[in-house]
């Protein structure tokens, strides 16, 4: 079984968490694992879409494996300077403007400078709106108060703001006494720290892989196709690596790894399915199987795509997912055990 030290997955955890990385504007935490990897001498390169991909030889490279999992984040864009001074947004990823009101967020523009600044509902105060309570959190209503001094457009305009500039919501990090993980953007980072220390253990402790398998951190699933590309002809199967989703009806909890059956895109492939169900109940994994039915994953994506490829998904049970997130250390080790017997077991006939 892997080891993952509980504080060293928290503080690798936490820096990745406090570097902003909406999908569109990833350079600087694909930088940084990039550097973690190489430091491990593992092989990297960056594809086009500035995704990075990492590969370790297997005894054989005819049948090969990928495994990926995604470092984007939801976030937003300067929509419009309102004539008051304030922002107006477009979302990047599917989630609510409700999910993000009175967040703290940075807008960093064009040139690299960042200003601070809070998402507010325009008729936010109940002792001047009669809507307060009631108006609807939309993209009309929803606005971004600078922390600066702006009375007006022309003001916003003089500190180098634009449309298009990327704006990145706080993490608002907080690891209880009892295990629990709480931040937004734990979709899908905190598989992407699992990761990383699986394939840390795998080089430290110089285990041979059977098969040659390729590591995409992908850096476009928020929007839909982060995954789709660069996988090897010989890949057979295909492992994605995200959050399991909970709430009325699932079965995916915050303390056990998430195996999805079927997602929005469809059924995921049955035996490899059934692989990962015998490896978990084989290696004393605690898991649970879902189905997550407004979901898709880079999986999903290289699918739609064309490649003739099992997939699978699995990933921690996280809790107000696309919202102020939730999990707990516990589903963060059975998910790490399960890719690591993984790697070491046989392909599916």
């Amino acid at each position: 079984m892997v080891h993952i030290n509980q504080e060293e997955y928290l503080q690798l955890l936490e820096e990745i968490l406090s570097i902003p990385s909406p999908s569109g504007n990833t350079e600087a935490i694909i930088k940084r694992i990039e550097s973690y990897l190489q430091q491990l001498n593992i092989e990297t390169k960056q594809n086009n879409k500035g995704g990075l991909i990492a590969t370790i030889p297997g005894r054989d490279s005819s049948k090969q494996r990928m495994v990926t999992a995604h470092v984007d984040t939801l976030g937003a864009m300067v929509k419009e300077i309102k004539p008051n001074g304030r922002l107006r947004l477009d979302l990047i990823g599917g989630f609510t403007y409700n999910s993000i009101e009175g967040e703290n967020c940075t807008i960093e523009t064009a040139s690299g400078e960042t200003y601070t600044g809070t998402i507010l509902l325009h008729q936010g105060s109940v002792h001047v709106y009669k809507d307060a309570r009631t108006a609807e959190r939309n993209q009309a209503n929803m606005e971004v108060r600078i922390d600066e001094i702006v009375r007006n457009k022309e003001d916003v305009v003089k500190l180098g703001i634009s449309v298009g500039d990327f704006v990145s919501f706080y993490p608002r990090i907080e690891m209880t006494p009892s295990g629990f993980i709480k931040s937004r953007h734990l979709d899908d980072k905190a598989s992407v720290a699992i990761l990383l220390l699986v394939l840390k253990q795998v080089k430290e402790q110089q285990i041979e892989l059977p098969y040659t398998t390729s590591f995409l951190i992908s850096n476009n699933e928020e929007i839909g196709y982060g995954g789709n590309s660069n996988i090897p002809i010989e890949t057979v199967e295909y492992l994605a690596v995200d959050m399991g989703a909970m709430g009325d009806g699932q079965s995916t909890d915050e303390y056990t790894v998430s195996i999805c059956v079927k997602d929005g895109s469809g059924p995921y492939h049955y035996g490899l399915r059934k692989s990962l169900v015998q490896l978990a109940e084989k290696n004393s994994i605690p898991y649970q199987l879902d189905i997550y039915p407004y979901y898709g994953s880079d999986a999903s994506a290289a699918i739609r795509s064309g490649h003739d490829i099992k997939h699978a998904l699995i990933g921690p049970g996280i809790d107000s997912s696309h919202a102020y997130e939730r999990t707990h250390f516990r589903s963060i080790e059975a998910t790490g055990n399960l890719i690591y017997q993984y790697l070491l077991s046989d392909l599916i006939k």
